[in-house]
């Protein structure tokens, strides 16, 4: 399979969904060639609604049509389908728990060029805050797949993070996807790295590097950031008791702090975060901003090595 964007492959598959779900309908904010709704709408134009640049109109229109039967799709960047409608979402959609399904493409620092205006570094902590919805970020473009026909086959709110950059396939075709359960892409004994979206290839490359040192990696991959499946991370995190996180999001608020809350919680182990820093991105190429900001399988080893240095015998 060759590389291919999380906002690609939801393009295609919401359009073939469309042909299975009669009730799915999609919003966009004038953007469809980039979210590549503008598939749905060549297939299905009675069903597609252009509403413009009014994000928290086309939110508010969501609700309505969601209150009416329908299920609709609304997608936009992800800096204007969280940040710029954040009350129409908590009030119209998550509040009254509305079958709306956010479909947000070009998040996180690999939006590249378009700079950090349009950099979505906030949108999973946003988002996982919110009671009642379910947030979901798949690691290629067949999970992408899986994951829109997974939130249109579940009642209630649902945000899906997409991006704009091609990513090589890394979850085996024969790994069975369940919505709320996370995938173990690899076993090992010593540090355990749990990755979610575009950071999962990077975790393996990762594993792989370390395995070189003699340090075994295990790596999980979260495509369902809430619910977290609470079970195997606290299984697994005991076994190895080491931790590394790896998101293209803030470290502030977002995947990695929903690990650390958990394992606090119910297994206290060392858990380092890789992600964004407490800063905003900037203009660049994608690759480029992923080494500047620490977003690299070498950041990944390096974390790996210093939660191994604060791991604690068992006996202890």
């Amino acid at each position: 399979m060759e590389p291919i964007a999380t906002r690609e492959a939801y393009g295609r598959a919401l359009a073939e969904l469309g042909q299975k779900y009669e009730k799915i309908v999609v919003l966009d904010a004038d953007l469809s060639n980039s979210t590549r709704t503008a598939l749905f709408a060549e297939k299905f134009p009675g069903r597609f609604f252009n509403m413009g640049i009014a994000e928290a109109d086309m939110m508010g229109a969501a609700a309505g049509l969601a209150a009416s039967g329908y299920t609709p799709f609304v997608s936009t960047f992800g800096v204007f389908a969280t940040g710029r409608v954040y009350d129409q979402i908590r009030n119209s959609i998550a509040y009254p728990r509305l079958n709306v399904k956010i479909a947000a493409t070009h998040t996180g620092i690999t939006v590249g060029e378009d700079g950090a205006s349009h950099q979505a570094l906030e949108d999973i902590a946003l988002m996982r805050v919110l009671p009642n919805m379910t947030v979901l970020a798949p690691a290629d473009g067949r999970q992408a797949a899986e994951v829109v026909e997974a939130a249109a086959s579940i009642d209630g709110p649902v945000y899906i993070r997409l991006g704009r950059l091609a990513l090589p396939p890394v979850i085996p075709e024969d790994m069975p996807f369940e919505l709320g359960k996370a995938q173990i892409l690899r076993e090992g004994d010593d540090v355990l790295i749990v990755a979610t979206g575009m950071m999962t290839g990077l975790g393996l490359q990762a594993a792989d590097m370390l395995q070189k040192e003699g340090i075994s990696a295990a790596v999980v991959n979260i495509h369902t950031i809430k619910p977290l499946d609470e079970e195997l991370l606290i299984r697994m995190a005991g076994r190895t008791r080491a931790v590394v996180t790896a998101e293209e999001h803030s470290i502030i608020g977002g995947f990695g702090g929903a690990v650390a809350e958990l394992l606090a919680e119910n297994c206290p182990v060392p858990v380092v975060r890789v992600g964004v820093q407490d800063t905003f991105g900037e203009s660049g190429a994608p690759q480029a901003l992923l080494q500047k900001y620490g977003l690299t399988a070498e950041n990944i080893v390096m974390a790996g090595k210093k939660a191994l240095k604060l791991k604690k015998p068992t006996n202890v």
